[in-house]
Parts: C-alpha cells; structure tokens; sequence
C-alpha cells in the first residue's frame, strides 16, 4: 500500500515484550518473560458470583453507558485506598477510570506532549511508557539511577539546563525492569524539584502493593504541595489483568482535562468490569487476596535469587526488589542479552533483553527476568539452565 501515514508512525515500532510473548504462548516454553500475575489466585468463582448479583441487582445500570469519569463507588474506593497507603488525600474527583494504568500514561502524552518536549526518566524505564510517550514526538533524557532511585543533582541540573521540559516520569516502588524502590528522601526531593520547575510528574505505582519485605514508603504526591504530580495505580497485579480496569488520580483541575481528552479516546471503560470489581470489593476483603499473592510471589522471588545466586556466574549482577515482578541482570559489557536470548529458546526458556527498556542509550548486556508467572519448580529448572548457558557463552561464546 501507498497511504500517507501520520508522521509519528515512523517512530512506532513494535513492542520487544509482546513479540517475545507470542513465543511464550507455547506449553512447554518455560517463561521469565512477561509481567504476567499467576493465574491461579485469580478468585474466578468469586468473581462468578459477582458478575451474577450484579446483573440481578442492577442489570440495567451494568449494561449501559456511565460517565467518563467512571463508576463513583469505585473512584470513592480508590481515593480512600490511596489515602490510606499512600498519603494521599483524594477524594472521587480526584479520580478518572482508565483501561489499565497503561491508559493514563496514553492520556498523559496526549494532555501534555508537544512534539520535540522533553520527558525526563529513570534509566531504564519502563518500556511500554516510552512507546506510549514516542508516539507524541517527545524526546526522552535519561536521568541515571542508583539503588535508592534517580540521581536528584543530575535532575535538578537536567531541568535547569533543559528547555520544554513537560513531563518526569518514574516508577519509584518496585520499578519496572530493574524492582528497585526509592527511599523517602529522593520521593521528597522529587516533589520539592516538580513544584521549583513547574514540571508535571507521573508516578506510577502498579506494583506497589505486593511488598514482600521492608516499610511501606509514602507516595511522591504525599510531599506534593502545589498538584504538579499525577499517580496511576491498576487492579491488575492486585486483582486480575483481564479487566483492564486501571485509573489516573491527581489535581481535579488536570483530572478535567484528561476526562476531556478520554472522551475523544473511548468515552468510558467498561461499565460492567468497574461494577464486578466495586461488587467484590462491597463483599470480599481484597487485603486477604492481596496477602496470598504476597505471600506466593516472595516464594518465588527467593527461589528466583537463591537460583541465580548458585547458578550464574559471579561477575553477573542481579537486583534484590523487596516487592514487585521483576529482578534486573546485568551481564558483563561485552556480552549481549539478545545473543544469551537465542540460546535460551533453544532450551525453551524465554526472558526479555534489557536494551529496550532505554529510550536513547540502550544497555545491550542487561536482561529482565519476571518471577510471578511461573511454578517453582520451573523456576528452578529454566534459572539453572539459563545459568548454565551464560556460563558457557561466557567461557566459549557458544551455546
């Protein structure tokens, strides 16, 4: 075909994740890939018989339009969840329904994002967010990042140097790729540095829920004076991702505008999954279900590093996330993930090279491994055998 396209599809490519899933829909792939929840604790026959009281009781309402904004008793639970464990102080207003975090992060490009503005990031960041920032025709500085969060001298230096600067956007509880989490200063700092520069920042916060060890820290927002931060948050790591019910809470005034934009989106999510979820949130207590992901998924983690700890080389490097889906490897310079990644399939074990999750300087020798989807035994078994081809491509560089 010869159609004219927009000019932001040149710099739209396909996501590295979603190909690499495709190879994982395979039984018997032994996948570290993806961000994928285990499916058994989805609470299926609860949720079955939710779905039934909520057409009884109210079938009618379920089936219809509602408003973008959401449905109320839903957006009221998410800004006390919020307030309650975040120190936030929201109220439903506050609060717009997205289909998934994902969606806010969309929004969030089409509300600020000129082409040629900057958005700052950790480095690296979460990939799904540079495809959905790129698509406005931003240009991305990579902030560098230590174990306790972005380096706050290099942010403040980025944003007094740098012009049209609109949007810094992080992941400061259990990142996405890398499992670290901020400790309390950088989150005040980062506040303190928004509110100094009149610079709007995204925080999201999918994961933040399922801590395994540690403190519960406080949200950047919490220290937010002036409404420059905007928070996203999903039920899809607490709940189930099949929904697709996430939201974005901020500032009512901003809240305005992304209502506006989303009624040019979709105008509204799903208006029977927002009532399913409000139903089993009424009936059940989430914080029990919560638990036992908790619980599974820090068995998991600990076999996950226990594993990498006795089967990869020494000069290999991991991350210890105290929460979270992800671990972040780092393999010695030379070595490339992708290459490690060829190999790996010919075991039947697949995992995502790192280089994507950097939007202009890409780390070829760093990898994600996700440690929530899979049993333990398979963990065990595709973490040894990945091990063992690392340390033979290391050695050799051959499989």
């Amino acid at each position: 075909m010869t159609l004219q396209l927009a000019r932001r599809m040149a710099s739209i490519k396909h996501s590295e994740i979603r190909e690499i899933l495709k190879v994982t829909q395979q039984p018997d792939i032994i996948s570290f890939a993806g961000g994928l929840p285990a499916p058994e604790l989805f609470p299926v026959e609860a949720i079955d018989r939710v779905q039934h009281l909520v057409l009884q009781e109210a079938g009618t309402q379920a089936l219809q339009y509602t408003t973008t904004e959401g449905f109320a008793p839903l957006r009221s639970w998410i800004a006390k969840r919020m307030n309650s464990r975040l120190g936030t102080s929201f109220d439903l207003d506050n609060v717009l329904i997205t289909h998934g975090s994902q969606q806010g992060l969309d929004l969030s490009g089409k509300v600020f994002l000129d082409p040629e503005d900057v958005v700052l990031c950790e480095s690296p960041t979460y990939l799904a967010a540079i495809s959905a920032f790129k698509a406005y025709g931003c240009r991305f500085i990579e902030i560098p990042t230590d174990a306790d969060g972005m380096d706050m001298v290099v942010l403040e230096n980025t944003l007094k140097s740098t012009d049209n600067v609109k949007l810094i956007y992080v992941i400061p509880t259990f990142q996405n790729p890398t499992g670290k989490t901020w400790n309390l200063q950088k989150r005040q700092q980062l506040a303190q540095l928004a509110s100094r520069y009149n610079v709007a920042v995204i925080e999201d916060n999918p994961y933040g829920e399922l801590r395994f060890e540690g403190q519960d820290l406080p949200s950047v927002k919490s220290f937010d004076k002036t409404g420059q931060v905007l928070c996203t948050g999903s039920f899809s790591k607490i709940f189930c991702p099949g929904f697709r019910i996430g939201w974005i809470a901020g500032d009512k005034e901003l809240i305005r505008k992304y209502v506006l934009i989303k009624q040019g989106t979709d105008l509204q999510c799903n208006t029977v999954a927002q009532m399913v979820i409000a139903k089993y949130l009424e009936l059940y207590n989430i914080d029990d279900h919560i638990l036992k992901i908790v619980a599974l998924y820090k068995k998991r983690r600990d076999i996950a590093l226990q594993t990498i700890q006795e089967h990869f080389p020494k000069n290999v490097h991991y991350t210890h996330p105290e929460g979270g889906l992800f671990t972040w490897v780092e393999l010695p310079e030379n070595v490339c993930a992708r290459d490690i990644l060829d190999l790996a399939l010919q075991s039947k074990i697949a995992f995502v090279p790192g280089g994507s999750f950097f939007p202009n300087n890409e780390r070829q020798n760093t990898l994600r491994l996700n440690y929530s989807n899979m049993s333990e035994d398979k963990i065990k078994a595709g973490l040894t055998t990945l091990g063992g081809i690392i340390r033979n491509y290391l050695a050799t560089g051959q499989p």
